[in-house]
């Protein structure tokens, strides 16, 4: 069934654990999440990230996350990850995303906030809700806005990107967002070295901001699930998570044609990947929710 955000974590976060959001940017993995979530009757936000419209746009795959939330047996929250044009997000909202992240975190930290501020507005008219980013989050290969770059970040480089609780509680009951991505040891991409997060900053964050508002973790890719979990009882109930199932499918796909020596279809490669990717999902939903 198709929810907004809210409906999602309000039970994440009285029940102690995170609800994953992952990219699905192609058919093979949409299905994959999906398929996931309805064998471990767990609910799942899927997303797609306006950076990757150039690899599939969203007047194509919205439309299917949205058909695939609908018939889905367990709550499916459709969101637009990094939405950073405000006429991209509002395409996302005529195409039926149930949730939006409006990522003004670019801007000056005024402009930012009245900016998501007056989204909001809007949004819970339409009993949708919002995502913000305070800081904007470190990036190792192509960043949120769609510059590509090539950088190996330390994890003494990342603290140059951290949240400061301070100005997180200002932000969240400025603006009214739903939920506040914040920077406390994550980063985009692929690790140069093993991250440490920053736990004691993530429970100031999360007294700092309205009982209402949830904390986000993006980047969660790579990070050690006993880390995770750390990050979830200090108060995190949305996590994303995609680069490393990308990376990881990437690789089964290499294995898959080698061991073959070059026979396999295409469509029986696609069909092979989908199984490891649901897997993979799997395996990330029930880390979250068990810590296991």
């Amino acid at each position: 069934m198709l929810v907004n955000m809210r409906e999602i974590l309000d039970i994440a976060e009285k029940e102690g654990y995170a609800v994953p959001c992952i990219n699905t940017p192609n058919m093979e993995t949409l299905r994959a999440v999906v398929d996931a979530a309805e064998e471990l009757n767990t609910p799942v936000i899927i997303d797609h990230a306006q950076v990757h419209d150039s690899v599939i746009p969203i007047e194509k795959i919205g439309p299917e996350m949205v058909k695939y939330a609908k018939q889905a047996k367990v709550p499916v929250c459709v969101h637009l990850d990094h939405g950073v044009d405000f006429n991209f997000v509002m395409k996302a909202i005529r195409l039926g995303f149930s949730s939006i992240m409006y990522d003004c975190s670019a801007l000056p930290f005024e402009e930012n906030m009245k900016n998501v501020k007056d989204f909001v507005r809007i949004a819970k008219e339409l009993d949708i809700t919002v995502e913000a980013e305070l800081g904007v989050m470190a990036s190792s290969d192509e960043d949120t806005h769609g510059d590509a770059e090539s950088r190996v970040l330390t994890n003494e480089d990342i603290k140059e990107y951290f949240t400061d609780p301070e100005e997180a509680g200002k932000f969240a009951r400025e603006t009214g967002c739903d939920a506040l991505a914040v920077c406390f040891g994550t980063m985009h991409g692929i690790y140069a070295e093993p991250p440490v997060l920053d736990i004691e900053r993530v429970k100031e964050i999360r007294a700092a901001i309205p009982d209402d508002c949830r904390i986000v973790m993006h980047g969660a890719s790579g990070v050690e699930f006993d880390q995770v979990q750390r990050a979830i009882d200090a108060g995190c109930s949305k996590i994303n998570y995609y680069s490393y199932m990308s990376k990881a499918a990437v690789k089964f796909a290499e294995e898959k044609i080698r061991e073959t020596e070059g026979k396999i279809g295409y469509h029986e490669l696609q069909e092979a990947v989908y199984g490891l990717m649901k897997e993979h999902a799997k395996e990330v939903l029930t880390a979250f929710r068990n810590g296991k």
